[in-house]
């Protein structure tokens, strides 16, 4: 069984930072793509930045230039580092990837528990 665990919210100041991480644990035999999604209140999730196994990275405008994700393999670790947030940042996070067991099983999409981001003053 894989899980995916955040970790690294809280409550941040506008223009602060905070870096979240996603440790995926269990039988893991190859992590393809990972992807940090949010969901404010009433509002559907969005998708916030994706890394690729090769680390080709993706961003929404409302986020780009500010957020930047990054994968250590080793730790089986993606991080999301997030720069000049904003109040409409804030949301829950939610950390979510492909991920195979071995290389005969067929590749499951996992989710985390999800952390929460409050951006206010």
């Amino acid at each position: 069984q894989v899980q995916l665990v955040e970790s690294g919210g809280g409550l941040v100041q506008p223009g602060g930072s905070l870096r979240l991480s996603c440790a995926a644990s269990g039988s893991i035999y190859s992590i393809l793509a990972t992807n940090w999604f949010r969901q404010a209140p009433g509002k559907q999730r969005e998708l916030v930045a994706g890394i690729t196994s090769t680390s080709i990275t993706t961003y929404p405008d409302s986020v780009k230039g500010r957020f930047t994700i990054s994968r250590d393999n080793a730790k089986n670790t993606v991080y999301l580092q997030m720069n000049s947030l904003k109040p409409e940042d804030t949301a829950v996070y939610y950390c979510n990837a492909d991920i195979s067991g071995s290389y005969r099983t067929p590749i499951i999409n996992y989710w985390g528990q999800g952390t929460q981001v409050t951006v206010s003053s």
